[in-house]
């Protein structure tokens, strides 16, 4: 059996031979590439799962976590390589989709090779104000409550203090990230675009989806049940979307 190319930092799983379409999966604020775990082994032989790992989680966790979109960026199409070439697509939640979103952006605008479809989820579109409060800042017990009512804390870390206080930074450098972002308009992306999203997301209404339609000429909205993180319980129904309209 042939092995996988051997696993680099931003790709702990490496990458499966074979020509089944590639999809990058960047994750929710706070989150490590084990959040896909569910997806790679979900996902069908044409469509291969490749968690993207961030600095500041997992086996990086030496490393300083990006405060700001645009030097995330850099260092992921840095990192990323040569991996960014043939068939492939990127998927973002919440935070992640930001992430994917610039990082398509940046390819276009230099020229580079484009994902065959973008993915987002559980984010308002990048070019709508934000309005909501500002998360990064909150003392540490304002941030976990809000971050519980989310669904997005676990309970482990809100009954244990030691594990929290090293779970927040990083989720502030991840905030960050969201929250400082400032929108410069541009071309419409050159790549067809799906948005997801939950029906009842508190981050993330149904017209501050539908608002990513803008940002293509081929693009569709997907909703489900559920608030931030309804894409927990719909896992095999959004991998069969993203297999529909990748063609697989």
């Amino acid at each position: 059996m042939t092995k996988p190319i051997t696993a680099r930092p931003w790709l702990p799983g490496g990458i499966p031979p074979g020509s089944a379409t590639r999809l990058f999966c960047f994750p929710h604020a706070g989150a490590s590439a084990a959040v896909y775990r569910e997806w790679v082994s979900a996902a069908g032989d044409d469509l291969a799962v490749l968690p993207v790992q961030l600095p500041g989680r997992a086996e990086r966790g030496r490393e300083t976590p990006h405060g700001d979109v645009e030097s995330l960026v850099e260092a992921a199409i840095d990192g990323l390589g040569d991996a960014l070439t043939g068939d492939f697509a990127f998927f973002g939640h919440s935070v992640g989709a930001l992430t994917a979103y610039l990082l398509t952006r940046r390819l276009a605008e230099r020229g580079a090779t484009l994902p065959k479809h973008l993915f987002v989820s559980g984010r308002a579109a990048p070019q709508l104000p934000d309005t909501r409060l500002q998360l990064r800042d909150l003392p540490d017990e304002r941030l976990a409550a809000e971050l519980h009512a989310l669904g997005g804390l676990p309970g482990v870390l809100r009954r244990e203090r030691e594990l929290l206080a090293m779970f927040l930074p990083l989720m502030r450098a991840d905030l960050a990230v969201n929250e400082t972002y400032r929108h410069l308009p541009g071309e419409r992306l050159p790549v067809s675009l799906t948005v997801f999203g939950g029906d009842r997301d508190p981050r993330a209404d149904l017209d501050e989806l539908a608002a990513w339609l803008e940002l293509s000429a081929d693009s569709t909205m997907v909703t489900y049940p559920g608030g931030h993180f309804y894409l927990e319980q719909r896992v095999p129904e959004l991998l069969a979307v993203i297999q529909r309209k990748l063609g697989r």
